[in-house]
């Protein structure tokens, strides 16, 4: 199997354990295990239906040095946060385009104003870490 086939739930799984385990700590929500396991394969299969309606563009001339999206790579982001606790947590992957997960962190925070804080906060620090392993 090409790596880009690979579809492995793996990563899926662990992702939105991460994010369950958030909900259920943070927020007291608990989620039923079997729906988890099926939304992960379902947003493994979104990305890949994506991937599959991307075409490359065709090939011209350009001059200096540009970016393209590629979603072979993704980095996931989440925090978490509750108006009451003094503490939150926030989080990111990296998986690469063989599907190995380059890089994983997660840090405890002192509280912020709102969720989205933690949520901005987790996607600089992801950012941040990633500009410094990147070669783009």
């Amino acid at each position: 199997m090409k790596p880009e086939d690979d579809r492995d739930l793996y990563h899926w799984i662990i992702w939105y354990i991460w994010k369950t385990m958030n909900d259920k700590l943070f927020r007291g929500i608990d989620r039923d295990s079997l729906k988890l396991v099926r939304y992960a394969e379902s947003e493994c299969q979104a990305l890949y239906n994506a991937k599959d309606y991307i075409h490359a563009p065709p090939q011209a001339h350009i001059v200096g040095d540009t970016q393209a999206l590629n979603l072979d790579n993704i980095c996931m982001v989440d925090g978490s946060w509750t108006s009451t606790d003094q503490f939150s947590g926030i989080g990111w992957m990296w998986k690469d385009d063989m599907g190995k997960i380059q890089l994983m962190k997660t840090q405890n925070l002192s509280r912020r104003e709102t969720a989205l804080h933690y949520e901005l906060e987790a996607l600089r620090w992801a950012m941040e870490s990633m500009l410094q392993h990147s070669t783009c």
